[in-house]
């Protein structure tokens, strides 16, 4: 096979260079020390394209690429308030300095913003976020290749496409919004030359009538101009692609499927944050690896139990919902139609089950508790991260019975904790997870094929059946479990697919192998 170049001849001084990468996104949890003076306290976080996104540039920045990123100047969730405005290390943090690898686009709309969303604002953030990208940190840094990230960042590929620069789209989740091409310009956008490149709701004529009488799709754009794009996992990628799920439009599915189609499209999972770890997470009292996981979990059931209020006994099986409590989704509903029955149903060995999450579903989940008066087995509770971490450590199975999943995190968390998750068969889901086999030799959970509360209730079945071998027996295979969680759930090996898919589209290393 011929060895990919490993530098790229820069276009404006004809000399070799390494490539160098723009990250575009709007969350982030971390950066590396040396990209900037206060890198560490970045953090704009919403969901998991923070968690690889950080990753990801700490990744190419630990191997010497030439990466930088660019997000919002969140000066409020930085911590970067405006009395600090004129401090030396501020001024020098946010100033254009030539090797400046953190790029902050600068709008009064973010600065006091205390989350990265914003339901009333949500497009005027991405057209102030995507105007300083386009007009300032693009021209500065000129990259080689953008890694856009949601509907947020749509209008760049189309951007980057008429500037002869390689794009990369990945879609977290499927939303969008749609605009007029005449409240994208009043933004400060001039999109006279790209807008040829954006995806439109309506074929337009000619650039007066894509500006009056159209909506631009941002989400789409971003699918349509893009060199490749790729979703969070490679089986909702086909999921969407062959039409399993009525909720996403026909525009979307279109467009990715004849990326697909094309060869220009793929998957690549997400990865929990390297914190969940229960050998070191701090949030833990009685940390635990694979081998003392039977006393580390013994002590931390017995913490949890006592704080959520449920009967203290660390011989009950316990099982934990740790996502958001979101019924179109989340599967909210079949768990609620087999709530009282699966602990009538396991009474005799104290079957228990606790929630941990918010969402507009908890309060059915109360009212069913109140009524039947389970408080001493069921218990619902508002998210908190300190209980969340003690929920995984505590709890015997993670139940996640999504109706669909772009990647899906919790899936991923919980085995590392020796909690096994039971769950629908979807998306990213089932790329993760595989259903324990027999022998306890392979798998490391429990999945159903149909979405019905019929098999929640087998799954549930199984696991129970799985707690209820010979001790020795289970710990083996927990055992082996959280080994194997641990080598497959990281950020390397997340970067790792995202590096290699950069030089695909470049056609050149974008480090030394």
């Amino acid at each position: 096979m011929r060895k990919l170049p490993k530098t790229i001849i820069d276009p404006e001084t004809g000399k070799r260079r390494k490539p160098r990468i723009l990250m575009v996104t709007p969350e982030i949890t971390y950066l590396p020390r040396g990209m900037g003076n206060m890198a560490q306290r970045l953090c704009a976080k919403a969901g998991g394209m923070a968690d690889v996104s950080a990753s990801l540039v700490k990744s190419l920045y630990d191997k010497g690429a030439d990466v930088h990123v660019t997000l919002p100047n969140y000066r409020k969730l930085f911590n970067l308030s405006s009395e600090r405005r004129h401090d030396s290390e501020y001024c020098a943090f946010t100033s254009s300095l030539p090797n400046q690898r953190i790029h902050l686009a600068q709008d009064r709309i973010f600065y006091h913003k205390n989350r990265v969303y914003d339901n009333a604002e949500n497009h005027l953030l991405s057209l102030a976020f995507q105007r300083e990208v386009i007009n300032n940190v693009i021209p500065r840094v000129k990259p080689d290749l953008i890694h856009c990230n949601d509907w947020m960042t749509g209008l760049i590929p189309a951007v980057a496409r008429r500037n002869n620069i390689k794009s990369l789209f990945t879609v977290h989740n499927i939303h969008t919004e749609r605009l007029p091409l005449s409240m994208i310009e009043d933004r400060g956008i001039d999109a006279a030359d790209f807008w040829h490149n954006l995806y439109f709701k309506e074929q337009p004529h000619h650039y007066h009538h894509a500006r009056e009488n159209n909506h631009v799709n941002l989400l789409v754009s971003g699918i349509f101009a893009s060199d490749h794009v790729n979703s969070v996992s490679p089986t909702f990628l086909h999921e969407v692609v062959e039409g399993r799920h009525d909720f996403v439009p026909d525009c979307i599915r279109n467009e990715l499927a004849a990326k697909l189609h094309s060869g220009y499209a793929s998957g690549i999972l997400n990865a929990p944050d390297p914190s969940y770890d229960p050998a070191t997470d701090h949030y833990l009292e009685h940390n635990f690896n694979a081998d003392t996981h039977q006393e580390g979990k013994r002590k931390n059931k017995l913490q949890f139990q006592e704080l959520a209020g449920l009967t203290m006994d660390p011989n009950a099986p316990l099982l934990f919902w740790p996502s958001r409590l979101d019924p179109v989704q989340k599967g909210c509903q079949l768990l609620a139609d087999l709530l009282y029955h699966i602990i009538e149903k396991y009474k005799d060995i104290g079957l228990q089950v606790a929630i941990v999450a918010n969402g507009e579903f908890q309060k059915h989940f109360k009212d069913i508790v109140e009524h039947h008066g389970i408080h001493d087995r069921v218990s619902v509770l508002d998210f908190s991260e300190n209980m969340s971490r003690l929920g995984y450590a505590a709890s015997d199975f993670m139940l996640m019975p999504s109706k669909f999943e772009p990647c899906g995190l919790p899936q991923m968390v919980s085995p590392k904790y020796g909690s096994l998750p039971l769950v629908h068969d979807t998306g990213g889901i089932h790329d993760t997870v595989h259903h324990l086999h027999h022998d306890g030799n392979l798998g490391l959970g429990f999945r159903f094929q149909h979405y019905n509360t019929n098999g929640l209730e087998w799954v549930i079945d199984e696991a129970v059946r799985f707690y209820q071998r010979p001790a020795q027996e289970r710990e083996k295979i927990l055992r082996r479990i959280m080994t194997e969680s641990l080598e497959q759930f990281n950020h390397e090996t997340c970067a790792a697919e995202y590096i290699k898919l950069y030089e695909s589209i470049l056609n050149c290393c974008i480090v030394s192998h």
